[in-house]
């Protein structure tokens, strides 16, 4: 299921688009805030209770000396600096709103490409090492209405369907690589702990600015907040 569901969750929204063509925005802006929240919660459920469990028992005594109590705090930040940098060539197409300057063309969007594959191979990461199945479900959750932003996008460019369905193929491979190398490559296991964090700093980012950008002029929408709050209680519940 680890490898398995990051992918169909691509190839699903990719296919959503391409089949169905939904036209209504609204209801994947309020997928999207459904998804922001999910992630949100589980990270502050799952990945941070798991990595700061690990790292104690790393150091074999509890809370450990004093500056160990900021070690993981500073690999948090790590990522959510990397994720600020990772934007700027992505445009935020992490959290499904890529603005107009990304402009796709006819030529493949090599650093749209790269940036949203880093993202991706990093966030495959935890998957290995995490002991509750909910983080998977996370994942699904959190890609699968930003396949179907950027299918969108593509589409509404006029970007080719091979090309697009190409870009969506190994974009949809790059979470299930993360996975594998984190188990398989010797230093990426030895760091996992660290790792984890980092994408733990990713998940923050990029949820906080999901749950404001739909914000809508910060007026207060029911269907958005509930949606808000079965994120939250979904993550909680599994």
């Amino acid at each position: 299921m680890n490898y398995l569901l990051p992918f169909l969750a691509v190839v699903l929204g990719y296919g959503i688009v391409i089949l169905f063509q939904p036209e209504r925005q609204r209801y994947i802006k309020l997928l999207l805030s459904f998804s922001g929240a999910y992630l949100l919660a589980l990270t502050v459920f799952v990945l941070l209770p798991e990595v700061y469990h690990t790292h104690n028992e790393a150091l074999g005594s509890g809370v450990g000396e004093g500056h160990d109590t900021h070690y993981i705090g500073l690999f948090v930040t790590a990522g959510v600096l990397l994720q600020i940098v990772l934007e700027f060539f992505s445009h935020g197409a992490e959290h499904g709103h890529p603005d107009n300057e990304a402009h796709p063309t006819a030529a493949f969007p090599l650093a749209l490409f790269v940036s949203l594959s880093i993202h991706s191979l990093l966030e495959g990461f935890p998957l290995s090492h995490s002991h509750n199945e909910s983080l998977v479900y996370g994942i699904f959750v959190h890609k699968l209405p930003i396949a179907i932003v950027l299918t969108t996008f593509f589409v509404h460019a006029g970007v080719s369907h091979w090309k697009t369905a190409l870009f969506l193929l190994l974009f949809a491979l790059m979470t299930p690589l993360g996975t594998y190398l984190s188990s398989t490559v010797p230093s990426l296991v030895h760091y996992h702990t660290e790792l984890s964090a980092v994408v733990i700093g990713i998940f923050l980012h990029i949820s906080a600015v999901i749950l404001f950008e739909n914000a809508e002029g910060h007026r207060f929408n029911l269907l958005k907040f509930i949606s808000i709050l079965a994120g939250f209680a979904l993550a909680y519940l599994t």
